[in-house]
């Protein structure tokens, strides 16, 4: 069984030399956040062509790493017109090209409300941007990978399935990350968070994040590496193996010292939940 990692991890550098990095970290695929990860080309808005695409996945490629996911991290639910659009059209660039780089993924959070007495105009505002986004996906062929996360727009469970019943494409789907659906109020009850999820998005999984979580004295939770903390991850990699199995994980929140056992913390609790 496989894992990935979220390429940044391994610190901005030059696409070619990244590449080699992550292949000698023995990673057969990457989530690459292009303005993250890559040191050495200009990825703002308008610099993409599909011979830029085509020049960077070949460097992945070259290395027998593949780009499972494009991380595209563009608050979706900005109220200001101006900065808004612009992250919608950076998503719909990244939509555009990710075949060319070899990724049938586009991934993002949805942002972060700026305004808690404005929550209508914002969650307007993503719809406005999921219908233009959706329509692009469909149109070359790209899934949009959609992750609830702690703080954002879309934190739960229950926010982000309300949003896919929004927009049925089959070209929208879930990036499941277990820790960010949980905070210290209630971390106690991670198996129920985890089985509610699977049981609401676990059809439209297209990829998942590796990492972990555990209490400190003062009863707050914090993250760690994969395997480092107390998240039920027995539980998580069989229900993942039942509804999604074979799927794309990329590790998180994980320093170089420990990928190496992360990883294989990993691959072997996915092999024994087969």
């Amino acid at each position: 069984m496989s894992v990935g990692i979220l390429a940044h991890l391994l610190g901005g550098l030059p696409y070619r030399q990244l590449a080699e990095k992550v292949a000698a970290c023995d990673f057969p695929y990457v989530q690459l956040a292009l303005s993250k990860a890559i040191a050495d080309v200009d990825f703002s808005l308008g610099k993409m062509s599909p011979g830029l695409a085509n020049e960077v996945g070949g460097a992945f490629a070259d290395n027998r790493v593949k780009i499972a996911v494009l991380g595209c991290y563009a608050s979706l639910i900005e109220l200001d017109d101006e900065s808004y659009r612009y992250n919608v059209n950076r998503f719909k660039e990244h939509l555009r090209h990710a075949r060319h780089f070899g990724a049938p993924i586009v991934a993002t959070e949805v942002g972060v409300p700026t305004d808690l007495a404005r929550l209508p105009q914002h969650w307007e505002r993503l719809n406005q941007a999921l219908e233009e986004l959706v329509e692009e996906a469909e149109r070359w062929g790209v899934t949009i990978g959609l992750e609830a996360a702690q703080g954002h727009l879309i934190e739960s469970t229950d926010a982000l399935a309300a949003t896919l019943d929004r927009f049925p494409s089959s070209c929208m789907g879930v990036v499941l990350d277990p820790c960010n659906l949980m905070n210290s109020n209630n971390f106690d009850h991670q198996d129920e968070i985890m089985e509610t999820a699977f049981r609401l998005l676990g059809p439209r999984i297209v990829s998942a994040h590796a990492k972990d979580m555990k209490r400190g004295e003062n009863g707050e939770v914090t993250g760690t590496a994969a395997g480092l903390g107390e998240l039920h991850y027995s539980l998580f990699w069989k229900r993942l193996e039942l509804y999604k199995p074979r799927g794309f994980v990329t590790l998180e929140d994980v320093s170089e010292t420990q990928l190496a056992s992360a990883s294989r913390f990993v691959r072997e609790g996915r092999e024994a939940a087969r």
